[in-house]
């Protein structure tokens, strides 16, 4: 994170996405998971190929669970005294920053939902970052 920093610049917040971005990708690889544990366990009656399909389909959701997770993990949004930049990639490591002093209005759009559990989109400039936990408080240390 440090290499994003530039001298003199303290952060304020360092926060990975809010679980809920989670949500969409886990219930995709535990559909392949359930998709493939009934060929397997139907399928050694009707042709071996079916099991070995639903065995595929079972490895399939268990990486795309793990990709997942892996990406949430290795994201990060930083508000640091100068800039709001959220890091993120697995293999390789992107960032996307504004300069505060270059910003007119920091918004925060929030569903229903995202009101009660408590993220929203951050968008800041031409900068948008979703699932952003605590985004108010965000926009309250910003001021």
């Amino acid at each position: 994170m440090e290499r994003y920093l530039e001298p003199g610049e303290e952060v304020r917040l360092s926060a990975r996405p809010h679980g809920v971005a989670l949500v969409r990708p886990l219930a995709r690889a535990l559909t392949w998971g359930a998709a493939g544990g009934v060929c397997v366990l139907y399928g050694f009656s009707v042709h071996w190929a079916i099991a070995a399909a639903g065995a595929a389909a079972i490895c399939a959701g268990a990486l795309a669970a793990l990709r997942a997770v892996w990406r949430w993990d290795r994201t990060s949004v930083v508000l640091t005294s100068d800039k709001l930049l959220v890091v993120y990639g697995i293999a390789k490591r992107h960032a996307a920053a504004v300069r505060l002093d270059r910003v007119q209005a920091v918004e925060v759009e929030q569903s229903l939902t995202g009101r009660l559990l408590g993220y929203g989109t951050l968008v800041a400039g031409n900068l948008e970052i979703p699932y952003v936990t605590g985004a108010r408080d965000v926009v309250r240390l910003l001021r």
